[in-house]
């Protein structure tokens, strides 16, 4: 059986991350990602953060995966035409240049349309439509123009951005979903169409319990499920909430057994109301199950504190997977916090192809993360990310020119 995406041809005109997450995820679910690259340098990322000299980065192989590599001098006029040539035969543009580098490169919405009127042109920007559509944006930049900075931390400390990369790899994800989309409606329509991934607007939809909240702040002043109630202030805008959760469901981490040498001897801990009795019948305060003061949500509000350091007393008797097995046994929510080396390290998720194991030509073997999602009629392969330029005498053959000149372009310095 053949790939969801066999037969869409990406051209892939992207670098760092945001824009490589959207592509190479296009790539495992089987499109042709053709990886447009400058000749002699490509894209910068190959020898960003470098842990084997004059070797490709982890930091490029591991957002450029299943991809095939060609070189092209966009500023030379026969490469130019070689451009040109591979945007008529391709599906979908991708781009995550600085604004109007595309534009200034000869290659206009309008250019794009009159060359192939199917053509789908997909583009990463750090914003919209508005004050700051002309700046550029990089990860953490988008993290706070997006409203997850002010939101993240203790409310004794400053904003916070997340290790996660929810400004760039988030707008990816966000941005492979709108060329879909864009596929599919060409389908019915027969016509390309420009898509936007802005990232201030792909953080602050990740961030959308914030905004729920900033909006209940202002009808009542007040947030009872938030750390700072009751004895705490709330400002104009919402505060920044520790470890609470987003829901309703009030939850902390708390320390386990080893977490004096352990950074990651934690566990998160919900007091979930279904199960509150069990919690109270594990960590042996049997007697809060029915007591006024403890026994319903609304109540345990303003104990918080004094619960979470109640719990966190049982806790720090076991290690964390030692508390997760029994809480589990109670339908408990909870969950350890495992650090890159034990995820990397977790044989379930080298299973599920989760955490994928590759080979390449000179940096051997290394770890990557693999498709997150999973088709059960179309199971991802996670190939190796391409050498600089390995594809382009192949990806030349292919939009029909000769050995003869193919040699006499790169002579000419166009590819």
């Amino acid at each position: 059986m053949g790939k969801a995406l066999d037969g869409v041809r990406i051209l892939d005109f992207t670098h760092v991350q945001s824009g490589p997450t959207c592509t190479q995820l296009l790539a495992w679910f089987g499109a042709d990602v053709i990886k447009v690259e400058r000749a002699g340098a490509g894209d910068i990322t190959r020898e960003q953060l470098r842990d084997i000299p004059d070797v490709d980065s982890l930091y490029f192989t591991m957002l450029n995966h299943n991809k095939r590599s060609v070189t092209i001098d966009t500023k030379h006029p026969e490469g130019k035409q070689v451009l040109e040539a591979l945007i008529q035969k391709c599906d979908v543009l991708v781009e995550n240049f600085a604004p109007g580098a595309l534009d200034r490169m000869g290659f206009t919405w309008e250019r794009i349309q009159e060359l192939n009127p199917r053509m789908i042109v997909a583009s990463v920007k750090g914003f919209g439509p508005g004050p700051y559509e002309d700046c550029k944006v990089y990860e953490n930049v988008a993290q706070c123009a997006g409203g997850a900075a002010s939101t993240t931390g203790f409310d004794d400390g400053p904003p916070v951005v997340s290790g996660a990369q929810i400004g760039d790899s988030g707008t990816g994800l966000h941005l492979a979903l709108g060329i879909v989309t864009a596929l599919y409606q060409r389908t019915q329509t027969g016509r390309g169409q420009r898509v936007l991934a802005a990232m201030q607007d792909g953080v602050l939809n990740l961030c959308r319990v914030k905004l729920r909240d900033q909006q209940r702040l202002e009808r009542t002043g007040v947030m009872k499920e938030y750390p700072q109630y009751p004895n705490g202030k709330f400002g104009e805008a919402v505060p920044r909430a520790g470890n609470a959760s987003g829901g309703g469901q009030p939850g902390w981490i708390l320390k386990c057994k080893g977490w004096e040498t352990d950074p990651n001897a934690y566990i998160y801990f919900i007091t979930q109301a279904p199960v509150w009795a069990k919690i109270c019948n594990v960590i042996g305060k049997e007697e809060w199950a029915t007591d006024p003061d403890y026994a319903t949500p609304v109540a345990r509000l303003p104990r918080l504190k004094e619960i979470f350091a109640e719990i966190e007393r049982w806790t720090m008797t076991k290690t964390k997977f030692e508390a997760m097995q029994i809480l589990n046994k109670y339908d408990i929510p909870c969950g350890p916090i495992l650090s890159m080396k034990e995820i990397a390290e977790e044989p379930s998720l080298r299973k599920t192809g989760t955490i994928v194991e590759v080979d390449h030509p000179t940096r051997g073997k290394y770890l990557t993360v693999g498709n997150p999602i999973k088709l059960s009629d179309s199971p991802t392969e996670v190939r190796r990310s391409p050498l600089l330029g390995e594809h382009t005498d192949e990806v030349m053959a292919e939009l029909g020119y000769s050995p003869e000149q193919i040699s006499a372009l790169r002579t000419a310095g166009a590819i």
